[in-house]
């Protein structure tokens, strides 16, 4: 582990400061937070109009002194006063209330794998902002493996697939670390963007930023498989005239257009296999690859990936939150590690 189990144990609660989301967990009370990482600011006071499901709702439908930000990217606070205004509100006055009673607060925060010391300084500010004596940084890989309930502190190799909405990170853990991993700048908004780019450039239309995402609506919940309906009715404005518009779009070319992006995926799960010791593969042939992370239900991921490697590929029962609940996992003392002791001569 990134940090060792009992520093967790201290800790009173733990953060997955996420792009798409956020979700805060308190030792005792569970999972308390699971929102949008997003807020509106009005920009001529400075106030803070609504954060979370509301202020995703009003993305790309305020008034020119209202703005929508996202104090997050790619799994980085670049904001880091509007992180820590958005997670006050998204706490609440109850809730902070209670955490203000510890009399030394500990927190956990969840950070990209190989994230940069400022990056890593950045989730520390956040987290010592809403009042933590001290934070405690795990890597997202070993979180999310054990969120999802995976043997990562035993001898046998675990391959685990975190997808996220900025980035896709990927590695194969053992004894409880990270042998070999590799974070990829391709998520579930590059692959939105794909289809959003195709259906403007072939068809000359725009897609509404909210309310669905458009990978769903141009698939029809058939994803990457063949298998769904040949056309699929998609609905937008019209690039030219501004006008609403329907058109009947081709699948398949679709498709085509969500392979670009994922073709660095599957260029990164290849560089990881072959960085990773024979005997790991070998393990991993058996127990296969672990999808977790919100763009992980991406229809027929799962099944590309199989056939791109060969392995068996699962999706995690909570792939979104596996990440959170691994964390809270460590706070609350389930996790117990293989005790290595030396041997003596």
């Amino acid at each position: 582990m990134t940090v060792s189990l009992d520093q967790l144990r201290r800790c009173h609660v733990a953060v997955d400061l996420g792009a798409a989301r956020t979700r805060v967990y308190v030792k005792g009370l569970g999972l308390v937070v699971d929102e949008p990482s997003a807020a509106a600011v009005n920009t001529r006071t400075g106030s803070l109009i609504a954060v979370g499901a509301l202020a995703e709702q009003m993305t790309g439908r305020t008034p020119d002194y209202i703005r929508v930000v996202r104090p997050v990217s790619g799994g980085t606070v670049v904001d880091i006063e509007m992180a820590q205004r958005m997670l006050r509100q998204l706490l609440g006055e109850k809730l902070r209330r209670q955490l203000r009673r510890k009399p030394r607060l500990r927190a956990a925060a969840c950070t990209p794998h190989d994230s940069d010391p400022l990056a890593q300084r950045a989730a520390v500010e956040t987290m010592v902002g809403l009042g933590a004596r001290r934070v405690e940084l795990v890597d997202t890989l070993i979180a999310a493996a054990v969120g999802c309930g995976l043997p990562v502190e035993q001898p046998t190799a675990t391959m685990i697939m975190v997808c996220g909405a900025a980035t896709t990170q990927i590695a194969v853990l053992s004894l409880g670390s990270i042998v070999t991993a590799v974070r990829i700048p391709i998520g579930g908004d590059a692959i939105d963007h794909a289809v959003i780019q195709h259906l403007r450039q072939y068809h000359e239309l725009m897609l509404p930023s909210q309310s669905v995402r458009p990978l769903q609506l141009a698939l029809s919940g058939n994803g990457l498989t063949p298998h769904g309906p040949a056309v699929t009715e998609i609905h937008g404005r019209d690039v030219a005239t501004g006008l609403a518009r329907s058109v009947q779009v081709d699948t398949e070319a679709v498709r085509q257009a969500l392979h670009r992006p994922l073709t660095a995926v599957l260029d990164g799960l290849g560089k990881v296999l072959r960085d990773c010791p024979p005997d790991l593969v070998a393990d991993l042939a058996d127990c296969g690859i672990m999808m977790v992370g919100g763009s992980a239900l991406l229809p027929g991921l799962d099944q590309m990936l199989r056939e791109a490697t060969g392995m068996p590929v699962q999706i995690a029962e909570r792939p979104d939150v596996c990440s959170v609940l691994g964390l809270g996992a460590m706070l609350d003392g389930k996790i117990r590690p293989m005790v290595l002791d030396p041997l003596s001569c």
